[in-house]
């Protein structure tokens, strides 16, 4: 029975933009975790310890999310190992962020001055205070922009999820269409709930780097 595109549909994509965003939020709080580990045994760890990193970050930013998220749930249950769709959406998703993430954060990392090593030395600092105290603040600072940036990548490329099943905003889009037959109303919908998070994010952003070039002039 075709149903029709009313407020009860609405609610259905709400549903779907839930999920979404708590997938997002998994991802971000996971791969923040792994990257930021990463980006400091990059930038301050031993030579094998970084090529190993830089060897990671090369392969899974050369390798489309798609394939990640298909080794995730199809690749591991050839060898026993089987996650139902949001798990294998977490893995493939935190998998993908902390490759770019890390990147992102060392990055900032080496983007401090050497002097700045050069004044905590002079404190007496030891190598956690001078992170904790010296480095890390000035480079939380920097990644503000990026980091925030590569948030709204991560809400988007949540839709490729849809094709293993996950009902987030994309996958609840399409289920949608199937009952009421009306692309038009239903992926405008979705468009416009993904504009409403996407955007004011993308805005933050672009503010959060023109503050930081507004300080670097001065």
């Amino acid at each position: 029975m075709i149903q029709s595109f009313g407020w009860p549909s609405v609610q259905f994509l709400i549903q779907g933009l839930y999920w979404t965003i708590g997938l997002s939020l998994i991802t971000f709080i996971s791969g923040g975790f792994f990257g930021l580990i990463f980006a400091m045994g990059r930038a301050l760890g031993p030579r094998w310890l970084r090529l190993l990193i830089a060897g990671y970050i090369q392969l899974v930013q050369a390798t489309p999310l798609l394939i990640l998220l298909f080794l995730a749930f199809y690749g591991l249950s050839f060898m026993g190992l089987y996650f139902p769709p949001f798990a294998a959406a977490a893995i493939s998703l935190t998998i993908y962020a902390t490759a770019f993430l890390a990147d992102i954060w060392r990055g900032c990392i080496e983007a401090i001055p050497r002097t700045q090593w050069e004044a905590a030395d002079a404190l007496a600092m030891n190598g956690p205070q001078k992170l904790r105290y010296v480095i890390l603040p000035q480079a939380l600072r920097i990644s503000l922009g990026p980091t925030v940036g590569f948030m709204v990548q991560i809400i988007k490329n949540t839709s490729v999820t849809a094709l293993i099943g996950f009902v987030e905003l994309t996958r609840a889009g399409q289920l949608l269409n199937n009952m009421t037959f009306q692309p038009f109303h239903v992926f405008l919908t979705v468009a416009a709930m993904y504009f409403l998070i996407c955007y004011p994010l993308s805005w933050w952003s672009e503010k959060l780097k023109e503050r930081k070039s507004a300080g670097a002039t001065h």
